[in-house]
Parts: structure tokens; sequence; C-alpha cells
């Protein structure tokens, strides 16, 4: 049997979370109660913003009983919702999230007022799903959801519903709390911290859990935010998420008249300018690392706190993404590494694909996380899904997917289920070149390692956007390093397919050999190389507002060995 370093690294990863499920089972059974326990909230001082778009049409279909999330339905036919098996995980999460409120909030009438306090009543009643409603993440947004929506809720309530909404405050502190204390991941930590903050924040008689609430966001935010603004994760949408929840936040101490935290000020002031680095002229992110579809209104108002004239960043380095811009022309490339394994459970094998757009029109995209649906949303994270080369039918990146050959499959299942669909192995080194020509031709250039292992080959890409922005030049590269010539694959020509998925508003056609995109207002560009015939082939769009939409790709089919170069450019007509 063939013990690659995949397997060997799997299996340690075994070992490491089977330490950690019985040494957390250990303090579960040994630690003191919660310090909350008897902690009871006696009031509510102050209901935080919400920053979420809000649409008060979509109130009518609630009150018809009709719920949509995560691009799924449920119609519930005068029913309340939690008496009904969740359509999909996403789904399930959604509605105990209870950030829908928000929805009613809008419509501002006593019928939303009173639908409402009615869904509340319902949960707080017991009823529903308490495997869903108890993930420490769900918890987190159902805490931060109630206490800003509480003015919805309350206005009108009598002292007994008053009193069980207190109560069900308490109840989701003492969940994170206990949560935290067993353990959880990165990510749903700092969801944990933010949300007991508020809790601190907002309730009279919650001054321990405004303290420990601090002390964790301070801790989480300066773990996990780097230096130049982005996630450990290397996920868009997780910066856009924490600063829909931070920026209220810093709002909310300075109305209890307590100095914010540093750390949280410091991430706030980081994390504006990098989502600017990601946003496209259409005011979309790039569809990087987990980030699907952007709420454009979300966007511009959190954008409005960095100041509207405030200049992107142009590069991150520690996140690893790079901007180029002349012209109406924009170019964001991903030029990471992989994340850390326990941030990477949404991250994708994307290492050197880019996004292109020309003002409001995006051109060349990648495919963008879908909302929902477990199947599409692991074929959205492999290098296929990317505007980048492919060798084989491998991703750079290898996933902790439901089980393959040679891992055993109640193994990896019980793995995947405590960890989620983590990174394996991905790009280590990303090396970066940084530059601009005599003629202010801007350049970028970045290579990984992430065939280095089953192919013996380091993937090199330069991109060259002329000052104009009417020409953007790039070439891929391949080689093999000379410490690596014995890897499995080295000096064996190598089926390859450099791909760039096409945004769906495109109209694609062939002109001679060259593929020529018109856009919605008319422009139209050219992609060009003359070392391969590209080939237009079908595609998917995740990250479409409404659902995914068929798309096209234009694909250069060719085998790579060490040395291997190609050349290509997309020229404004």
């Amino acid at each position: 049997m063939h013990w690659g370093p995949d397997r060997w690294r799997f299996y340690r990863l075994v070992g490491r979370e089977i330490g950690r499920a019985a040494r957390s089972a250990i303090l579960h059974l040994s630690s003191a109660p919660s310090a909350f326990a008897r902690l009871r909230p006696t009031g509510l001082v102050i209901a935080p913003q919400d920053l979420r778009t809000s649409d008060a049409t979509l109130a009518g279909d609630i009150y018809a009983g009709l719920f949509v999330f995560a691009g799924r339905a449920l119609a519930t036919g005068g029913r309340s919702p939690f008496d009904f098996t969740p359509p999909s995980p996403e789904w399930g999460e959604a509605l105990y999230g209870f950030g829908w409120l928000r929805h009613l909030s809008a419509a501002d009438s006593a019928l939303a007022r009173s639908n409402a306090r009615a869904f509340v009543q319902d949960y707080l009643a017991g009823r529903g799903d308490r495997d869903i409603a108890d993930r420490p993440a769900v918890a987190a947004r159902r805490l931060i959801s109630l206490l800003s929506q509480s003015p919805l809720v309350l206005e009108g309530a009598d002292h007994a519903f008053y009193q069980a909404f207190l109560k069900g405050i308490g109840r989701c502190v003492r969940r994170l709390d206990t949560a935290l204390r067993d353990g959880i991941p990165p990510r749903q930590r700092l969801a944990a911290a933010v949300a007991l903050t508020y809790a601190g924040l907002c309730c009279d008689g919650f001054e321990p859990v405004l303290r420990r609430g601090v002390r964790l966001l301070s801790r989480e935010l300066t773990r996990q935010i780097l230096a130049d603004g982005g996630h450990r994760s290397r996920d868009p949408a997780a910066v856009q998420e924490l600063l829909l929840d931070l920026l209220p936040l810093r709002q909310s101490f300075l109305s209890r008249d307590i100095a914010p935290p540093d750390p949280l000020l410091v991430a706030i002031d980081r994390m504006l300018p990098f989502l600017r680095l990601l946003r496209h002229g259409d005011a979309s992110l790039g569809h990087h690392n987990g980030m699907g579809a952007t709420e454009a209104d979300q966007l511009a108002t959190l954008l409005i706190y960095d100041g509207a004239l405030a200049r992107p960043l142009m590069h991150a380095p520690h996140t690893g993404y790079a901007r180029l811009e002349a012209g109406r022309t924009l170019l964001v490339a991903d030029i990471g590494p992989a994340p850390p394994l326990v941030y990477s459970t949404v991250a994708g094998a994307g290492c050197l694909s880019f996004e292109l757009s020309s003002g409001a029109q995006r051109l060349v995209v990648n495919c963008g996380m879908p909302a929902s649906g477990d199947e599409m949303r692991q074929l959205a994270r492999t290098t296929a899904a990317h505007s980048t080369a492919v060798l084989g039918t491998a991703s750079s990146c290898r996933f902790l997917n439901p089980p393959g050959p040679g891992f055993a499959h109640p193994i990896a299942a019980w793995l995947r289920h405590r960890i989620g669909p983590v990174i394996l192995r991905g790009p280590l080194r990303v090396p970066v070149e940084r530059g601009s020509a005599p003629d202010g031709t801007a350049v970028l250039a970045a290579s990984h390692d992430g065939y280095l292992a089953g192919f013996g080959l380091i993937h090199e890409r330069r991109w060259r956007l002329a000052p104009a922005g009417d020409l953007l030049e790039g070439e891929d590269a391949f080689r093999r390093p000379e410490r690596e010539g014995r890897a499995r694959g080295a000096g064996r020509p190598v089926e390859a397919a450099i791909r760039f998925h096409l945004h769906p508003s495109l109209r694609v056609s062939r002109e001679g050999r060259a593929v020529r995109l018109q856009g919605a207002g008319g422009e139209v560009w050219l992609f060009e190389t003359e070392a391969t015939d590209p080939v237009i082939e079908e595609s998917v769009f995740f990250a479409a507002s409404n659902g995914a939409r068929r798309t096209e790709q234009i694909v250069l089919h060719l085998k790579v060995a060490d040395g291997t170069r190609l050349a290509w450019r997309f020229r404004r007509a």
C-alpha cells in the first residue's frame, strides 16, 4: 500500500481530533457550572442598529406563510415554520437565526409586530429543531437578531412575554458560554464573542457577560483579523458579515458611554479598505474562497463608514489578494496560499485565479459559492470552478470531502462532521512580484506549488495591464524545480486546461480564432492567443443573486511539462 503524504496527514488529523474530543468530554464532565448559570437579565437598555438590508415587501410573504431562505422556499399554510423539517441545513440556520425579523421591522405595522411576537413566542415555547437552534453560530446570530429587533417584538407585549423574552436571552447566553467552554472552531468563537458583547451592552444585570465578551472579542479579533484587514479564512464574506456586526457594536459601546476595546477599533479600520480591494465596478465583491452573491445595498452601507472618497487597498499581502486598476478596467487576483486548516472549510482551490471587469461590466469571473447544497458548494471550491489552470482533473487543493479510496468511511465521516470539509493540502509557497513597466503598464506575477506533489510542476502566472486599461496580457508557465526532479509524474507531459469563466451577462461568439465578448452596454472585448485554439464550453455561475445561472467559459486545452509557456490577452475592441 502506498502511504502518501495526504494519507499520513489525514491520520495525524484523526489522532488530533480524537484527542480533542476526549479532552472536551473530560472538561465537560468535570468543569464547574457556567458562571452565568444563575445570571438573569433584569431589563433591556438599548437595541443595536441592524445594518443588514431589509425589504418590507418580504413581510407580505411571511404573513402568507412563505419563508424563502438560502435559495429554498417553504410554504407553511398558516402553521408555524418551527413545526416543519427545514428543506436544507442552510434554510434551517437562517430560520433559527431570526435575521428575517428585520423585514417585518421594515414593514412597520401592527400586523408585522404581532407576527414577529407570535413567531418568537413559538420558538420560546420550545417548538422547533433544537439541534439546529443550539449550534453556536446559529445561537449567536439569534441573540444578536433578537436584541436588534427587540423594539419590534416587545412593543405592545405584556409583562409575561417580556419576562419570557429575557429568559430566552439568558438561555442563549448560557448556550454560547457552554459551547465556548467545550471548544468550538475559531469563526464560531468570534461569532459567540460578538454576541456575548452585544448581550452585555444591551441588558441590565449582564456586567459579567460584558466583561467576558470583551475579553474574548479582543482576543479573537487580534488572532483572526490580519494586518491587511482580511480574515484568516481568506473569505471576503467573513469580513463583510463581521463588519455588519462590528460597526453597530462600536456604536453600542458609545451609546452606553463605554470606551470600545482597541482591537475592535483597529479591526474595523483595517477591514473597510480590504473590502474596497475586492469591490468591482458593479458594486459586487470578487468571488473568492467562499464568497457568493453580494448584496450591493449592504456593501454600500458598509463603505459609507470608510468615507466616500477612500482609496481601496491595492495589495493585501497577508490575506493574499491583489488589485490592478487602469482606466475603467479592474483586475482582482487570488495570490495567497491555502488558509490554515481550521479556517479552510469554505476556501477554494483558486490560487492564481482572477476576475476582470470594465466599469460595471463583469467579464472574467470565478463560479462563486452557491447559497446552499453541499454537493454544489464542494464543486464550487474545485480549481475547475476558478479562472486559472487545472492539471489533469485535479484541484490544487486536497479537500476532506466524502470518503474516497484509502479513507475508512466511518472515520472520514466522523472527522468531517467535527471539523467540516477542510483543506488537507494546498499551496504553501506563493511568491508574488508587483511592479510597473517604463510605459506605465502595471505588472503582477505569482506562482504556486499546489501541483508539485501530484505532478512535479510549479504554476506561474503573469498579468500586464496597459495604462489605458484597454489591454490585459497574461502568461501561464509551468516549471519543475530541480530539487523536485524525482516527484511523482515529473517529466511526463500533463493534460491541462486553462479556464476563463465568463459572466452570464456577456454575449459570447467566435471571431476568427478570437473569442468575442459583448457586454450588456455594447462594449466589446476580444480574447486572443496564438498558442492554441480557444474553445467555448458551458459553465455555471453560482453567485448570481437569483440563484445559479448558465454561462460560458473559454478553455485552452494543452499538454504541459517543464518549460511550457502560453500567452493570452483580453483586448478592448
